[in-house]
């Protein structure tokens, strides 16, 4: 009782209950179209991902709501604070798509162990949702790494967003390129030797690197992911 009392003086209680809301919404929506066990192992996928950003803002002292879920749109964290520099939005960043691949690899390892065509299924769902995270548009997750390295990579993600349009046409493509003609316009003027620049993306050398590397690291390893397991599931 003290607990609940405790909560419900926090405020923490109405939070959670949102979060669990949106999250069963979410898979009752999904389970219509793909069945209940998928659709629970695809919010599971969803929630791995989004609390790789919430520990990860946590850690860094960022007041942090937890996860938001609307079916076919995907999941958010609520930003009470934005970051300070680039090496922290970048790590943040990462974050989401670390706890992301680690959850699409237990599935990969359970289907392995089980010899399940469904685990298989969710693993590849895990690896292309991260892979397609990483595409370098904000506000997409690898928008928010790459802007340790330049802003101006964004301007590399339009073709590849343009691309995976043409691929498989979906609202949610539309926009998510709403949402990042701010950033894209942001980009085009960036200027570095400007003073606001200059206090928010200045970067060390080796955070640059670090991050560089682990970016495309990611992604050669979740693109071979889902080449694989997409010849697999055939």
């Amino acid at each position: 009782m003290k607990l609940l009392l405790l909560l419900l003086s926090a405020g923490k209680l109405g939070k959670v209950l949102t979060s669990g809301g949106t999250m069963l919404l979410s898979v009752i929506a999904y389970a219509f179209v793909f069945g209940w066990w998928y659709a629970v192992g695809f919010i599971a996928l969803l929630f791995c991902h989004e609390m790789g950003h919430f520990l990860a803002a946590r850690r860094r002292g960022l007041p942090v709501g937890l996860p938001t879920f609307i079916p076919f749109v995907g999941a958010w964290i609520e930003m009470k604070a934005l970051p300070k520099d680039v090496e922290t939005e970048a790590y943040v960043g990462i974050a989401g798509p670390v706890a992301g691949t680690v959850a699409a690899l237990a599935c990969y390892a359970l289907a392995r162990q089980f010899d399940s065509r469904l685990l298989l299924a969710l693993a590849y769902a895990g690896c292309f949702l991260n892979l397609f995270n990483l595409i370098p548009v904000s506000p997409l997750d690898g928008g928010r790494i790459t802007a340790i390295l330049s802003p101006r990579l964004w301007l590399l993600g339009v073709p590849v967003l343009a691309a995976v349009f043409f691929w498989r046409p979906s609202p949610m493509l539309i926009l998510i390129a709403v949402l990042a003609i701010p950033q894209l316009v942001a980009a085009w003027n960036y200027d570095p030797n400007a003073a606001a620049s200059q206090e928010y993306y200045a970067a060390g050398l080796e955070d640059k690197f670090t991050y560089g590397v682990f970016y495309v690291g990611l992604i050669v390893f979740l693109s071979l992911m889902v080449h694989g397991l997409h010849g697999e599931l055939g």
